[in-house]
């Protein structure tokens, strides 16, 4: 039976953070982009490293559990007062399907009760992230590509 759990990351939980990225990363974008560009993407925004600058510059991290196994994560960052916005949002390829995506917008939506907006970027090509988020009241607001170094860009929905 599925016993789901959010618990707040710390700094000490970056190793487990990246572990998860690399795994996710791995088995799903496979189809969405190149190797090439996800080697990078982990290296230079999933490492360890990377994960650390950005809880310091508060972004805030949450890890979900399922019977004491981290199956994802998410991050949110504060764009002003009442206005967030979704880095992460990632739960592990084997559980997907079973809600847990649901569950964890539940909580998302709970912890940011007062606020007016979440704003996300999602691949243009990931049509399954897309159709969650369809299904759960997002739209596109914009498209933009964005340059992330060594020839690869991020195309998103905004």
């Amino acid at each position: 039976m599925m016993e789901l759990k959010f618990r707040k990351a710390s700094t000490h939980d970056v190793g487990l953070i990246a572990q998860l990225a690399d795994s996710i990363w791995r088995k799903h974008y496979i189809t969405i982009i190149t190797i090439e560009q996800i080697e990078f993407m982990l290296a230079t925004m999933y490492s360890a490293e990377s994960l650390l600058k950005q809880m310091n510059e508060g972004h805030v991290f949450t890890i979900i559990y399922d019977n004491e196994k981290a199956i994802g994560y998410i991050s949110l960052s504060t764009k002003d007062e009442w206005n967030y916005f979704l880095h992460k949002f990632y739960v592990d390829n084997n559980e997907q399907g079973k809600g847990i995506g649901s569950k964890l917008l539940e909580y998302i939506l709970k912890e940011l009760a007062n606020a007016e907006s979440i704003e996300l970027t999602v691949n243009r090509k990931n049509y399954k992230a897309i159709n969650f988020y369809f299904k759960n009241g997002f739209v596109i607001k914009d498209v933009a590509d964005f340059d992330i170094g060594n020839g690869y860009f991020m195309n998103d929905f905004v």
